[in-house]
């Protein structure tokens, strides 16, 4: 990983791991309340070993830029014209249940410390690729949006990430969602780029040929980190390429961008 310039080190340090603040009641808590797997309801852990067995990767080969299955290698026909800001898009799953689950309690049932087991698979998944990278960054949140469900689901995926592989995250508010949106989920493809065009800015000194690695949670038609990569790339990155937990494999199941 090459160094980043002084200036933008300053804003992506690495995450630290954080003492233990356990307390008394919140042990008692957790005896008497303890925790339960999002994705079938078993008491003991937050996604349980047989939940996890059903976890399923993408299947191979996919279209070396989006992602998407393929029955052979190369490009699916959406990626093989056109112009594109992110150079690949992968994920770690398969958007499908139990995994569905367990994100949407995850996003939108307040189960922000569902964060820990969803962003391990992100790091099962990148320890075993050979890509470089000089920053993370998270995908943002409108503030308002950011105020109705109290945490960044992507910023905190992406601090377990950058904790564990020792990779430099990019602080909240440096890549910014200046314009509301609409949740991606209620759109169409065409709709969805719309959506997000032009919604975020750089706030930061320039990126002077750094690479990027997004995070966010679920890709479908990669709008969002397609917008998010054309900022990036603006800002001076010379490469962007994007890493989510689950892969759509269709409009039906989708839930972000």
């Amino acid at each position: 990983m090459s160094s980043l310039p002084p200036a933008l080190a300053t804003l992506a340090p690495i995450p630290q791991v954080p003492r233990s603040t356990v307390s008394v009641r919140t042990r008692l808590l957790d005896l008497l309340f303890p925790a339960h797997c999002a994705g079938c309801g078993r008491a003991g852990e937050l996604l349980c070993p047989a939940c996890q067995t059903q976890v399923r990767p993408v299947p191979q080969p996919v279209c070396i830029r989006c992602g998407r299955p393929l029955a052979v290698q190369g490009r699916c026909d959406d990626c093989s014209v056109g112009q594109f800001h992110v150079s690949a898009i992968r994920a770690a799953a398969i958007y499908a249940d139990p995994l569905s689950r367990v994100i949407h309690c995850f996003k939108y049932e307040s189960r922000s410390e569902l964060h820990e087991p969803l962003g391990q698979l992100l790091v099962d998944y990148w320890r075993n690729r050979s890509a470089k990278v000089d920053l993370v960054a998270a995908v943002p949140l409108h503030e308002n949006r950011l105020r109705e469900r109290g945490f960044n689901q992507s910023e905190l995926l992406a601090v377990v990430l950058c904790r564990q592989v020792r990779l430099p995250l990019l602080q909240a508010g440096v890549l910014r969602r200046e314009r509301e949106t609409q949740q991606q989920m209620l759109l169409g493809p065409a709709e969805r780029r719309a959506n997000v065009q032009d919604a975020f800015r750089w706030a930061g000194p320039p990126l002077a040929g750094s690479k990027v690695l997004l995070i966010d949670d679920v890709a479908t038609t990669g709008s969002t980190v397609e917008a998010c990569a054309h900022t990036l790339l603006a800002a001076g990155a010379s490469k962007v390429w994007a890493l989510t937990v689950a892969r759509a494999l269709g409009s039906q199941n989708a839930t972000k961008g």
